[in-house]
């Protein structure tokens, strides 16, 4: 893709995202998540082929879908309130309707099915934009909507999110669809707390959005997008692959790192709303995914590559990729559990 095509597609997919998140009508929002989700679409196809075309299919599809849905919502809405603004909706159909919408354009169960599919088609590069940029829009609508939404229609949305992202990841050799069903795993986090605390939702989604970022960077410097790739790493970019190791353990939330910030804080707030089962179900599902990243881990870096590399010529390509935020973003995806009691005062 030209340059200038580029910034101009790219541009197009921040405006968008940007009116979502400053808009107070909504038919702005509306027309945000349109923009946004028609100029993501050539990024997807960066790799011309049949897989990416594919991919780049099904996530239209579905997002078009969900787009139907959230206007049906806001007209449903419109004819019982008579005004525009997104403030409290008084209609419960109306606030479901949106709430689904929403929740088939973040990837929560039962609307999961495209998120691994799509990572799947997709370049490393395309990925880290669709699970990271594309879920601030959706998430800033629905902390807006917050007091309005049915909770019991979102814990079970989350509760199952949590399940299938756990579950749905375990005999995956791809690391795009592991990261894939982590992103629904988180999402679903995310959706069992916008009712109780939103404030602790878009910390949770801060800290994602730098694991995930760092996570698929690495990948991308490293090349590698299966679990035998992976385990190529640690004789030729050691340091990578004890850096990979990490964040892969962040992202499942061991206490030592910056991972276990948000669901230490998240399954805190739903003990305090007099909630047991859900934060206990989340803590125990959450098992199944640091399954998954310790069995990555395992691969990457506790297995050797058969034969001791001692020969003269590379047997794999130097990495001409520049990553510039690399060092602040492994560092804020792992060390940032000392500053919890900071983040608790801001909530």
């Amino acid at each position: 893709m030209k340059p200038p095509i580029l910034i101009i597609i790219t541009s197009t997919i921040v405006l968008g995202t940007m009116i979502v998140l400053f808009s107070s009508h909504w038919l702005m929002i509306w027309i945000g998540f349109e923009m946004n989700m028609l100029a993501i679409i050539p990024i997807l196809m960066k790799k011309f082929n049949p897989r990416a075309m594919e991919a780049s299919t099904k996530y239209f599809l579905t997002q078009a879908t969900a787009s139907m849905l959230l206007m049906l919502g806001i007209i449903i809405n419109l004819l019982h309130s008579g005004h525009w603004t997104i403030s409290m909706i008084p209609n419960p159909v109306a606030s479901t309707v949106i709430t689904i919408a929403l929740a088939m354009k973040l990837g929560l169960s039962p609307f999961h099915f495209w998120v691994p599919e799509v990572t799947q088609g997709i370049p490393l590069s395309s990925g880290v934009i669709l699970l990271t940029w594309q879920k601030i829009a959706p998430l800033s609508v629905l902390y807006q909507i917050s007091p309005s939404i049915n909770p019991n229609l979102l814990v079970t949305m989350a509760a199952t999110s949590v399940l299938v992202g756990g579950w749905g990841g375990l005999n995956q050799t791809q690391l795009r669809k592991i990261l894939a069903y982590s992103s629904i795993t988180h999402m679903g986090w995310m959706a069992a707390i916008v009712v109780y605390n939103p404030t602790l939702m878009i910390l949770n989604l801060a800290i994602y959005i730098m694991m995930t970022l760092g996570t698929f960077m690495l990948f991308m410097h490293s090349l590698s997008t299966t679990t035998l790739s992976l385990s190529h790493t640690w004789n030729k970019l050691p340091l990578i692959a004890s850096l990979i190791l990490a964040l892969m353990l962040s992202l499942g939330g061991l206490p030592p790192l910056s991972g276990f910030i948000p669901k230490w804080m998240i399954i805190q707030e739903l003990t305090k709303n007099d909630m047991i089962v859900m934060p206990t179900f989340m803590a125990i599902t959450a098992l199944l995914n640091l399954y998954f990243y310790m069995r990555l881990t395992y691969a990457t870096a506790l297995t050797m590559f058969p034969s001791a590399n001692n020969m003269k010529m590379k047997w794999q390509f130097e990495s001409t990729k520049k990553m510039i935020l690399l060092p602040p973003l492994i560092v804020a995806s792992t060390m940032l559990l000392p500053l919890t009691p900071l983040l608790s005062i801001m909530d």
